[in-house]
């Protein structure tokens, strides 16, 4: 099998990506990943070898990750925006014998900053020449060849982690997985995505959302995915418009983004039969006042990295909102408590899942697979959750964020909840610090809506009205906003460090 399969079958003329304005169709796309697939392997490259990309949501990308799996290399995608430093940790970490440099790499390829390349065999840059290097151009005209053949389990992919658990790591997708987590997408409900859909791609491309829940999903059955390499909310819903995007997913800050914006019309999503909301947990707030002021429903989804990456839809279910929905199927979920026993129906448990979407574990990193992957197969999400009557599934938060205040846990997400309600607030994020008699003190940044005036004794009293008292903040600290990865995911290990004169010694209660 080959994962780079799923643009084969498809009409030749039939658009599979709108890149900067250019259509390319299933009939050049394929042709073109041909002609880059034997580009690489005349360069020297082989079966099994790792391939980094850098570049934004462009055809570049599109075209070097299904040539890169189609030899049968293992692909890399890095985010653009990553500093040159991390990018080499990253290329050292998958020891990268090429890179694929799209034109937003092309200043950290020209001056090799950080002597992050130096490792590097091979680079080959999309729309520049690089120093001793070939192009994308250049390659892309070579005879195509045929795929190579791989067992399901060969590598595909070795994507990064975000990293709000410490530092990213890189996890092994194989073909099957990825293959099979398509598979269960599409089988979750009937008609989610068509092959006269055309799909937002607005997902970083580098993260796993965007690569395989949005763009493999869609060139599966032969879509047509809108790539948008820099979202602009007003910039984005006019190219929405004039493509006529029927299938838009994005992450909580798109959705809101759009809230935010005053002057839209009613009907400015008249051509979108599917909104989704993942890579982040969605706001009930920002859901509700969404479906209220656009009539379109933002059905939420749960995964992760490691489960390549869908475990949850709520896509075609009669869940509520606040829910994630029901695992997709082939998938098992378990919800246990601290002694790995599975808990009643209502009460909060770690979330496990077991099926052929698991990845096959972190690169040359035994001790965090282990604790990810138990004996028997079951993946340690370390998110908290619950499930109701009818078999929904509710996050809670995540079970490294917990706080225990005297003894009782405190899930940061209530907090958060709770206090966001207030008519006054844009956003929070909740953390734990420690705490001489309580052991640990809950403690809340706040971004308050522009123009308003919150004191700390507003914001504690409020949350008083809603909690009970052990889970209120003792603290509240004003911030400009919330740090947050592409895929919307809070960075607490970003947040602002208040003064310790006031809190006491500053540790977040986060591995993030």
């Amino acid at each position: 099998m080959n994962l780079g399969s799923i643009i084969d079958g498809h009409d030749d003329d039939r658009v599979a990506v709108l890149s900067r304005g250019r259509p390319t169709t299933y009939g050049v796309l394929r042709r073109q990943v041909g002609g880059l697939r034997a580009g690489l392997t005349e360069l020297g490259l082989c079966p099994g070898d790792r391939v980094a990309i850098i570049a934004s949501n462009n055809r570049y990308f599109v075209v070097g990750y299904l040539a890169v799996v189609g030899a049968g290399m293992v692909a890399v995608p890095i985010d653009p925006t990553t500093p040159a430093l991390a990018v080499k940790e990253e290329l050292d970490a998958v020891q990268a014998r090429a890179l694929i440099a799209g034109p937003s790499a092309r200043a950290l390829v020209t001056a090799n900053t950080e002597g992050a390349l130096d490792d590097v065999e091979f680079v080959i840059g999309c729309g520049f020449t690089p120093e001793g290097g070939t192009t994308f151009e250049k390659l892309i005209e070579c005879e195509p060849t045929d795929r190579v053949e791989l067992d399901g389990d060969a590598p595909a992919v070795l994507a990064f982690t975000s990293g709000t658990a410490g530092s990213p790591k890189p996890a092994i997708l194989s073909h099957a997985a990825l293959s099979v987590n398509i598979e269960q997408q599409k089988a979750s409900a009937e008609d989610r995505v068509r092959a006269d859909d055309v799909t937002l791609g607005v997902a970083p491309l580098s993260h796993i959302m965007g690569l395989n829940s949005v763009l493999s999903s869609s060139l599966s059955v032969g879509a047509s995915t809108l790539l948008i390499e820099r979202f602009d909310p007003v910039l984005a819903l006019e190219s929405m418009q004039k493509h006529g995007v029927t299938v838009a997913v994005g992450p909580p800050t798109m959705w809101s983004s759009w809230l935010n914006l005053p002057d839209l019309p009613a009907d400015v999503f008249a051509s979108v039969r599917i909104a989704v909301s993942g890579a982040a947990r969605l706001p009930e707030k920002v859901s509700r006042a969404f479906e209220e002021r656009f009539g379109i429903r933002l059905w939420e989804g749960y995964g992760l990295t490691e489960a390549a990456p869908v475990v949850c839809s709520s896509y075609g279910t009669d869940a509520p909102h606040g829910s994630v929905g029901i695992p997709v199927p082939g998938l098992e979920v378990r919800l246990v408590d601290r002694d790995g026993g599975d808990v009643l129906i209502g009460d909060p448990g770690e979330l496990l899942v077991r099926g052929p979407n698991v990845f096959s574990g972190y690169l040359d990193e035994p001790e965090a697979t282990a604790e990810a992957l138990d004996g028997d197969g079951w993946l340690h999400t370390g998110d908290i959750a619950v499930v109701d009557d009818d078999g929904y599934v509710f996050l809670v938060d995540r079970s490294k964020d917990l706080i225990i205040v005297s003894g009782f846990n405190v899930f940061p997400a209530e907090v958060e909840n709770a206090i966001r309600t207030h008519p006054q607030v844009d956003d929070c994020v909740v953390v734990g610090v420690p705490h001489p008699s309580t052991g640990e003190s809950v403690v809340a940044y706040v971004v308050v809506s522009d123009g308003a005036s919150l004191e700390e004794e507003g914001v504690i009293r409020y949350s008083q009205t809603r909690l009970a008292r052990y889970k209120c903040p003792k603290k509240i600290w004003f911030t400009e906003e919330v740090p947050q990865d592409l895929g919307g995911k809070v960075l607490r290990r970003m947040l602002p460090k208040p003064p310790s004169a006031q809190v006491g010694e500053w540790k977040p209660h986060t591995t993030d």
